[in-house]
């Protein structure tokens, strides 16, 4: 058998393994594991040891239980409740003013946190409630819900861009810069549509009554403070960072102590709060870490076939495609694989393939980051078996049915859609924050 139809089939076993409902780690490791065996006799075991030391010296790594942990802290200990009642009192006034506070909830989420998970769940337990009650049309505001919180993995500090980081041998501090700007446009014409929707019909968004509105100024100005803390904590970590004074680990250090301190300031870091906030980051932490192992393995056997250029021979040479073409048949693949897995998992099993090759075509890995982000948060919206569909179908009541849920999230998608239009015609919109700080 040809060493080009080895990889295919063991890609091939590796998808169905994962329809079956089999462990991520366990498929992806299992089926390297035996491919390495089998071609390489005794020596194959060498690879996932080698796998296995290459993860435990990979010093970055630490910043994953830190912001996992910081994410959890402010979760936990209910400060994102502040935060979405300052949205409440500062924008209730403005016709769908608190779906867009709902917008501005989880772009702060999201740099609490790194995780799209927590801004669902916070925005589907907080939010969602506050909005039906007052009137909201319930297929707008699941949308908000779920378009917010794809946002968490693009924003730094991005979980899915540290692991990205590792597997295409990335700066990280670049990356997260380079989802800094295109996070915050997304965020906007999340706005600006909701916005203009609410504008032109005001009974989806109404606007809070007069009683609502009337809230003391010094409430006012209290919960502004209140708001302000996430913004707190996220300059307290990167400002340090991005000026070269601490290392990314050490910035993610700053991070989990300033919110671990913010928690007990205002005095809600019970003993719970503290068991729930570790035993969730040891559970999330140690996910990653058996799927970044079973990776590494699964790359190591792909780059010992030389799959990556038999793939790219077959694109280039026999099928005649231009390097674009084939960008955009690696986008399309994202979203379709987007429709029964996570964004780590759709990491883990196409990076070995498309970071070599994407680097072959002569595109840039940081710019490559940014567009694989945006695609898994589109994936994740994407019917039949987006992610984030059957998320909010778990945490919505029950009155928000799950045909309602698939039609809140088309003209999301669509800005989506446009957001990643325009990040590929113009790849500065992602590159020109990083280049401008780490090129000076």
């Amino acid at each position: 058998m040809s060493y080009e139809m080895i990889a295919i089939f063991m890609f091939a076993t590796m998808m169905v393994m994962l329809f079956t409902g089999q462990r991520v780690f366990g498929a992806i490791g299992g089926v390297a594991a035996v491919a390495a065996l089998f071609l390489w006799g005794d020596g194959g075991s060498a690879i996932p040891f080698s796998s296995a030391m290459k993860l435990m010296k990979w010093y970055p790594l630490l910043t994953l239980p830190m912001f996992i942990f910081m994410g959890y802290v402010l979760s936990e200990s209910k400060i994102a409740d502040d935060l979405y009642k300052m949205f409440h009192v500062w924008m209730g006034p403005v016709s769908g003013g608190l779906a867009i506070g709902t917008i501005g909830l989880m772009v702060l989420v999201s740099a609490m946190n790194g995780l799209s998970v927590a801004g669902m769940a916070i925005g589907a337990t907080i939010a969602l409630p506050e909005l039906l009650r007052r009137g909201y049309d319930k297929r707008m505001v699941t949308g908000v819900i779920q378009a917010g919180s794809s946002l968490g993995i693009l924003v730094p500090p991005s979980v899915v861009l540290v692991l990205y980081a590792m597997i295409a041998r990335q700066p990280v501090g670049q990356l997260w810069l380079a989802g800094v700007v295109p996070g915050l446009l997304m965020a906007t014409l999340f706005i600006l549509y909701i916005y203009i929707r609410c504008k032109m019909n005001p009974a989806l968004g109404p606007t809070l009554s007069e009683e609502e509105r009337n809230v003391p100024r010094g409430e006012k100005i209290r919960l502004l403070g209140a708001g302000l803390l996430p913004l707190i904590i996220f300059a307290a970590m990167m400002v340090p960072f991005v000026n070269g004074w601490t290392s990314l680990v050490e910035s993610s250090a700053i991070g989990a102590m300033t919110a671990f301190m913010a928690a007990v300031v205002k005095g809600r870091m019970t003993r719970e709060v503290f068991e729930n906030s570790v035993r969730q980051t040891l559970g999330i932490s140690c996910m990653f870490m058996w799927i970044i192992l079973a990776a590494l393995g699964f790359g190591a056997v792909f780059d010992g076939l030389g799959a990556v250029n038999a793939i790219k021979g077959l694109f280039t040479e026999q099928l005649g495609l231009d390097p674009w073409m084939i960008l955009i048949l690696m986008q399309l693949s994202f979203i379709i694989m987007g429709t029964f897995l996570d964004d780590t998992a759709m990491l883990v099993i196409v990076a070995p393939l498309y970071v070599p090759l994407v680097h072959a075509l002569g595109f840039d890995l940081i710019w490559y980051g940014v567009l694989y982000t945006i695609t898994t948060q589109i994936a994740y919206m994407t019917p039949p078996f987006g992610y984030n569909l059957f998320l909010m179908r778990a945490m919505a009541p029950p009155e928000i049915s799950l045909r309602d849920i698939y039609g809140s999230i088309l003209p999301f998608v669509m800005i989506m859609v446009s957001a990643l239009i325009l990040i590929m015609t113009f790849p500065q919109i992602a590159l020109w924050l990083p280049e401008y700080v780490y090129g000076r």
